[in-house]
């Protein structure tokens, strides 16, 4: 049985990673506020999708340690190390129409990044909301919606970001890194939450007021990795070409070699650096 020296000892140490840990760090006004934590669930996303259908509160965030059933985008299953990670999902309930959701992935990728750079890391974002350092991924984010009479019943963005994994497969070790790995030492993941709950809720705010990404543009230009670089589009017929930012929208201007500007939307296509993930 572990003593209350040892647990005071933890605690200090950051190790300790509980309900109790993580709503302390949580400064909000809404986004973060009820929060919901379990050593192992099917994935946070189905649960937060539950607690929806009960009537869960706007901004109700749900935490795992680890995911059984855990899923990237494009369905792709997603498992982690116990002990190594921030896997969570929060509920929202938006009043605007179904088809500005997709966007809001790019609004938690923003969140995100500024809660790394919080933490002192260089940060970019490769379109759409590929959070990355070092010019490999740090988190993923899955956004998915319930709709009811053509409205969104509710809406749950999942996010999972690499804090203290130490390796990765061989396979991923060139497209994936976390904070232990660029910094060199652990980090307390109770903070984590609330720093990118903090800087979420301000971006979502500006979003639901006008839909778009309008107000938030230029911050997110600023930090997208492939900003005036050579891409690749990998769609039915790829081609190459030098990315020149967003729309308001959220999808990605890449100007041709015939000089033609196409918006690529990003449910349609992938984007790569050019010789790189990046």
């Amino acid at each position: 049985m572990i003593s209350e020296k040892e647990l005071r000892e933890e605690a200090a140490a950051g190790s300790i990673y509980n309900e109790t840990t993580i709503a302390d760090q949580i400064h909000t006004k809404w986004a973060g506020k009820t929060v919901h934590f379990a050593r192992e669930m099917d994935s946070t996303n189905l649960w937060i999708k539950r607690l929806a259908k009960e009537g869960a509160p706007e901004g109700t965030l749900a935490l795992a340690e680890f995911q059984s059933a855990g899923r990237g985008r494009l369905g792709r299953s997603w498992e982690v190390p116990e002990g190594t990670s921030v896997m969570m999902s929060i509920l929202l309930r938006p009043k605007f129409e179904p088809q500005y959701a997709p966007t809001l992935t790019l609004v938690m990728g923003m969140a995100v990044a500024k809660a790394v750079k919080d933490l002192g890391f260089d940060v970019s974002i490769k379109w759409p909301n590929d959070v990355v350092v070092s010019h490999k991924k740090i988190c993923g984010i899955l956004t998915e919606m319930g709709v009811r009479d053509g409205k969104i019943d509710y809406a749950v963005i999942g996010v999972g970001i690499n804090v203290n994994i130490k390796e990765f497969p061989e396979e991923m070790a060139d497209k994936a890194t976390s904070l232990y790995l660029e910094a060199g030492r652990e980090f307390d993941r109770s903070q984590i939450p609330g720093l990118v709950m903090e800087a979420f809720e301000g971006y979502y705010e500006k979003f639901a007021a006008t839909c778009d990404l309008s107000g938030l543009k230029d911050e997110y230009e600023s930090i997208l990795a492939n900003y005036n670089q050579p891409v690749r589009v990998l769609a039915k017929e790829p081609y190459e070409g030098i990315a020149r930012g967003i729309t308001d929208g959220g999808e990605l201007l890449v100007e041709k070699t015939d000089g033609t500007i196409v918006a690529v939307s990003a449910g349609e296509v992938s984007v790569r650096g050019l010789y790189s993930y990046v």
